[in-house]
């Protein structure tokens, strides 16, 4: 089977909140010739999420209040990028901004389309090791935020109960464990 790209025949905005979300209306044709109307596509910042990890084997989390799953949850330093930023001089300064800490080494896990019908955004996601506090915390977010520091077993062992509410969560920590090979 050969797939095809679809045709963007008309685009037009139907909402706009810079710089946090747009939402775009879309009629599409389809390679078997098929027309779609208003199919919606979202436009959301790039972001990074970091799992950082010290030299006694232990990630760094964020504790806080996250809106989206209106609870206090459990998750990896992450933010948006500035324009024109590269991904990991972003995923450098949000290291340092939401725990205070710094690394030499860093990998890539890879980048993904939040989803991937709708768009909504690309994450960036790293694994920085060796990671040293040189620094208080000061992400300057709206949330009151706490660094916590939980050995890497601990922490598989939470993923691995489903104890981690964001998807981004769940995937980044799943590529860390598997670059780790923590529990394996």
């Amino acid at each position: 089977m050969k797939h095809e790209l679809w045709k963007i025949t008309a685009s037009k905005i139907v909402f706009e909140q810079e710089p946090w979300l747009r939402v775009i209306s879309e009629d599409v044709e389809l390679p078997d010739g098929r027309i779609v109307k208003d199919y919606l596509r979202l436009e959301t910042p790039d972001f990074v999420m970091i799992v950082p990890v010290n030299t006694k084997d232990e990630i760094g989390l964020i504790c806080s209040y996250k809106h989206g799953v209106r609870q206090i949850d459990i998750q990896p330093p992450a933010g948006y990028m500035d324009e024109g930023e590269n991904p990991l001089a972003t995923a450098k300064r949000e290291l340092l901004e939401e725990t205070g800490s710094v690394s030499e080494h860093w990998q890539s896990l890879g980048s993904y389309v939040i989803a991937g019908n709708r768009g909504a955004g690309m994450a960036h996601f790293f694994l920085a090791t060796e990671c040293i506090q040189v620094a208080n915390p000061d992400s300057g977010d709206l949330e009151v935020q706490e660094v916590l520091w939980i050995p890497l077993v601990q922490v598989r062992q939470n993923w691995e109960e489903g104890s981690y509410a964001q998807l981004s969560t769940s995937a980044i920590l799943g590529l860390a464990f598997a670059r780790l090979q923590v529990g394996q």
